[in-house]
């Protein structure tokens, strides 16, 4: 007999018991196994040698939680059918499988006004419909219909466990220990508790956790400094997205000669220009499930031999992680917007990779400007919220245990300035 469960070892969270039945078929669906193929942190594993873990890893280990959380629920008096329990492991499992290749960094390259979630809910409905209807309670949790929308809480919040698992996870891989949380002690904390004020339940945070919480969100602020938006990060994903708009740029002139080669699910989504809202096309579908990493790097190693030689140093650069360098001091003199121009326009002549008549053009592919941004809570609305000891809801940041959330509470924003490191080598 097989049993119940089948089981996967995880580093992160141990052995992890998937249930037979329909989180099992789910986790054997090609939208899920494509997942293995998706590095969880896109370029993040050319700045952290070990961060080579999949988002499969990720949906996996949300799951996990998620029936962690359940069972600690349960345990506390609330009462969760076995339909529920169910639904609430499959949309965990399926939280992100929207997302595309490279994770964040393509995310508004491949489709324009688009969000990984919008694939996500386009994805759950296709594999409703593939399973019989099977997945209704699923989406309704997935979209906050439900009738207990605590269960939506616990898929997306600012306490949800995709963060829970992805920060936890992620500073397994990196080796950066101050993204280290303590998830077992948060999920032992929550409970569902009437809402002041409202006829519905949520999930709110025994007083006890209050400091385990504090820690959770310094970690996640810390984790986005020196992970999601290392400076080195950062230049990788310029880099290739300067190889994305270079690519668009040959394709609307009609010079499919330049982009020859490449990798037919990456170019579907380069030519066609398409937006979320066309994530409910079939057709839409079936070439997003069909793209991975792997789309990619193969579509770089054949650029690299481009006729072009802008696509084809671009391509070049991702691949020998020659990035360009990412600069915070705007402000200085030797990176004043017009001595920095000139500097790079130099080495774009000078090494052949431009021309007089095309410099104007070529150097927005090598030189640009933007700013970088997080706040590690968000105190506007989704707010985490606090059962005091004496009994009463209170938003996490005036609760008397907390000391440091107000700050973590402020956007800070980074400007900063992104060109080839050659360009200012002396």
């Amino acid at each position: 007999m097989n049993g119940r469960f089948k089981l996967f070892s995880d580093p992160v969270h141990g052995f992890i018991s998937v249930p037979r039945g329909l989180v099992l078929e789910l986790v054997g669906s090609p939208e899920v196994q494509r997942l293995r193929r998706i590095r969880q942190l896109g370029i993040g594993h050319m700045v952290f040698p070990g961060a080579e873990h999949s988002r499969f890893g990720h949906a996996l280990g949300a799951m996990a939680l998620m029936h962690n959380a359940l069972t600690s629920l349960s345990e506390k008096g609330t009462q969760i059918s076995q339909e529920e329990h169910e639904a609430a492991l499959a949309v965990a499992l399926l939280h992100d499988v929207g997302h595309g290749p490279y994770s964040h960094t393509l995310e508004h390259e491949l489709l324009s006004d688009f969000q990984h979630e919008m694939m996500s809910r386009a994805l759950l409905e296709r594999l409703n419909t593939r399973m019989g209807g099977r997945l209704e309670m699923a989406i309704a949790m997935f979209d906050d219909t439900y009738s207990r929308r605590w269960f939506h809480q616990l898929i997306s919040s600012q306490l949800d466990m995709d963060r829970l698992d992805y920060l936890r996870r992620d500073s397994y891989y990196t080796g950066v220990a101050e993204g280290a949380i303590g998830v077992g002690r948060i999920i032992k904390t929550l409970r569902v508790h009437p809402d002041d004020g409202s006829d519905q339940d949520r999930i709110v945070v025994e007083a006890k956790g209050t400091y385990a919480i504090e820690n959770y969100l310094i970690a996640r602020r810390l984790m986005y400094w020196q992970v999601y938006l290392h400076k080195t990060v950062i230049a990788g994903d310029q880099v290739l997205r300067s190889v994305i708009r270079r690519v668009r740029f040959w394709l609307q002139q009609g010079e499919n000669r330049q982009v020859a080669g490449a990798s037919e699910p990456f170019l579907y989504f380069l030519k066609k220009g398409f937006s979320g809202l066309d994530v409910h096309e079939a057709e839409v579908q079936d070439a997003f499930v069909a793209l991975d990493d792997a789309d990619i790097l193969f579509s770089l190693k054949r650029w690299m031999s481009s006729p072009d030689a802008i696509l084809a140093d671009l391509s070049r650069r991702f691949l020998e992680r020659d990035f360009f360098r990412v600069d915070y001091q705007v402000d200085s003199e030797r990176l004043a917007p017009e001595t920095l121009a000139d500097a790079v326009a130099t080495l774009l002549l000078d090494s052949g990779l431009s021309t007089p008549e095309h410099i104007d053009r070529d150097l927005s592919f090598y030189l640009l400007r933007a700013q970088s941004s997080h706040e590690a809570y968000d105190t506007r609305e989704d707010v985490i919220a606090v059962l005091n000891r004496a009994g009463r809801i209170e938003e996490l940041s005036v609760t008397e245990d907390v000391m440091v959330i107000e700050p973590l509470a402020e956007q800070q924003i980074r400007p900063y300035v992104c060109y080839p490191k050659e360009a200012l080598s002396s």
